[in-house]
């Protein structure tokens, strides 16, 4: 089989949002090397739900952090939201949109990610309404109201949970999370939680070097 690098994020998750920029130039620079697929993890699923100052209750000093180390931004209007405290995370849906895209442009799935995280923590969007993925559908070149409908079917929101189940399967319960997968059940993990590029350029070598060997 080819090699594959399998990325599995939540779009919920910031560690995933400041860790975007650093999955995109690995997609970039190994894409001749690998087969890439991403995952959603379903971090935030079930009776976990609710409001942001529920589910994140730590919120407010944990994404200091999150820029400190990665160097990305969260943005005033996503603090304005958290402030309100009142915005719902639940992963379901943004996880259903991947599946999506994945079967309408699924060349372009890593620029859909960063651009939906920047929509979230940036623009401080709601990730469960319609408005958000019929922009993101129109800014991609897909017919909104197709993307929209698609969103609402049953079969993908049974692919979400069948993802999330891999991801369990993994034994991954720490976002972001990658492994390269040689054969079916040979699978080498190369990130569990934030790493630089340079860290993840390093892990990715070694392990081409080892398959090599």
């Amino acid at each position: 089989m080819q090699l594959k690098f399998i990325y599995i994020f939540d779009a919920l998750c910031t560690w995933c949002y400041g860790y975007s920029p650093v999955i995109k130039a690995v997609q970039s620079k190994y894409k001749d090397k690998f087969e890439f697929e991403v995952l959603s993890g379903g971090m935030i699923t079930g009776t976990r739900t609710g409001p942001v100052s529920v589910v994140y209750p730590n919120f407010k000093e944990d994404y200091k952090q999150v820029e400190e180390l990665t160097g990305i931004d969260f943005g005033e209007a996503f603090l304005h939201e958290l402030d309100k405290g009142s915005m719902i995370f639940d992963s379901e849906r943004p996880a259903i949109a991947l599946n999506v895209f994945k079967t309408v442009s699924p060349s372009k799935v890593f620029d859909f990610i960063y651009d939906l995280q920047q929509s979230i923590f940036y623009e401080g969007k709601d990730p469960n309404g319609d408005d958000l993925y019929r922009y993101h559908a129109v800014n991609f070149g897909i017919d909104p109201d197709e993307f929209i409908y698609k969103t609402h079917l049953e079969q993908f929101k049974q692919d979400a949970y069948y993802e999330f189940a891999l991801a369990r399967q993994l034994q991954v319960s720490n976002y972001p999370a990658a492994f390269i997968q040689s054969a079916d059940n040979h699978f080498f993990m190369v990130a569990r939680g934030f790493a630089t590029l340079e860290t993840m350029e390093l892990r990715i070598d070694n392990v081409l070097k080892e398959i090599g060997s």
